[in-house]
């Protein structure tokens, strides 16, 4: 089953439909292949023609698949000012990682904010490294991640 996950994943980044959507694959596509600081690798992707149209086919069958995953907490606080901080806490990752999907969520009586939709402990420990400077209460917590949240 992990073995056919990345690969299902690759076959799920062709099924952008819109311009806009397909900006970000590109997007996504060139920040595979030019990492960061991190290590110099270089990841090339490739696509299928009828990979798109079968992913897309499976999402009107399934459209809420969910799959384990991890996000990074940065913030979890349950004071009379956790609202104001949560939102403080979001907007600087934001501005910091605007590349990085955010969630600002309130499961009572907790104001909490995760960050990163990782597949793999080793992607949520990378993440945790690069968010630890600014952030350094943050954990790896585990999520379910939906499809949608994936090919954001």
């Amino acid at each position: 089953m992990r073995r056919l996950f990345p690969i299902f994943l690759l076959l799920s980044l062709g099924a952008f439909p819109t311009s806009a959507e397909a900006q970000k694959l590109e997007s996504f596509k060139h920040q595979l292949a030019f990492p960061s600081t991190l290590g110099g690798g270089r990841v090339t992707t490739t696509e299928y023609g009828d990979a798109a149209e079968a992913v897309t086919q499976a999402e009107r069958i399934q459209p809420r698949t969910t799959f384990r995953g991890y996000r990074i907490c940065i913030f979890l606080d349950n004071s009379q000012n956790a609202r104001s901080e949560a939102m403080r806490a979001k907007s600087l990752f934001e501005e910091n990682f605007s590349n990085t999907s955010v969630y600002l969520t309130y499961d009572n009586p907790y104001w909490r904010v995760t960050v990163g939709n990782c597949l793999t402990t080793e992607e949520a420990i990378i993440l945790k490294g690069r968010v630890t400077p600014l952030f350094p209460k943050a954990f790896i917590k585990n999520e379910e991640l939906t499809l949608h949240n994936l090919l954001q």
